[in-house]
């Protein structure tokens, strides 16, 4: 069920799973780094926000080095970077921990951006979206690869209010860096 509009300011959460990473012997999970593809890959997550008008007021990012470096090289196609919140919960994270995370952040941010993991951060997109672009939707369901971007709306006071079915999947997009 959509939340009425007028119900508050319009707010936005932009899920990005974190990009492509390296798989290096030895290295454990939480420590793997960007693969090549995905030092390409953040950077264009970075310039499609700016381009969609999508920036956010606040990050909140898992600590796990190649969403780290996800954050950082997106952050960098923005004049002024938002503040970052690096959060441990992020890492491995469900849905019922991802909405702990974003229901804690201040009313005054309308645009949050999440950056994690699967199959967490894609469960998040379709538990939380109770209408969408039928075509996102089916996109999502068929495959959220890494740095999906995908933008939920919704109506509310407070990050609070932020539930199950109440918001509108209004994009997914898979933004790709060229080759050099």
């Amino acid at each position: 069920m959509m939340a009425r509009a007028g119900a508050g300011p319009l707010r936005r959460l932009v899920i990005l799973r974190h990009a492509k990473s390296a798989w290096p012997t030895g290295v454990p999970d939480h420590e793997r780094p960007l693969a090549p593809r995905g030092r390409r890959d953040a950077p264009a997550a970075g310039r499609a926000l700016a381009e969609a008008d999508c920036l956010p007021d606040l990050a909140l990012c898992s600590t796990a080095v190649r969403a780290r470096q996800t954050w950082e090289l997106a952050a960098e196609q923005w004049g002024t970077p938002p503040p970052v919140r690096f959060d441990e919960r992020l890492y491995g994270a469900d849905v019922p921990e991802l909405l702990e995370a974003v229901r804690e952040v201040p009313d005054q941010v309308l645009t949050l951006l999440l950056i994690g993991h699967n199959p967490g951060v894609e469960e998040l997109v379709l538990e939380l979206a109770g209408d969408g672009l039928d075509d996102a939707l089916d996109e999502v369901r068929t495959k959220f690869p890494t740095s999906a971007v995908a933008i939920l709306a919704w109506h509310g006071n407070s990050w609070q209010e932020l539930a199950p079915g109440t918001a509108l999947l209004t994009d997914v997009t898979v933004p790709r860096g060229k080759k050099h």
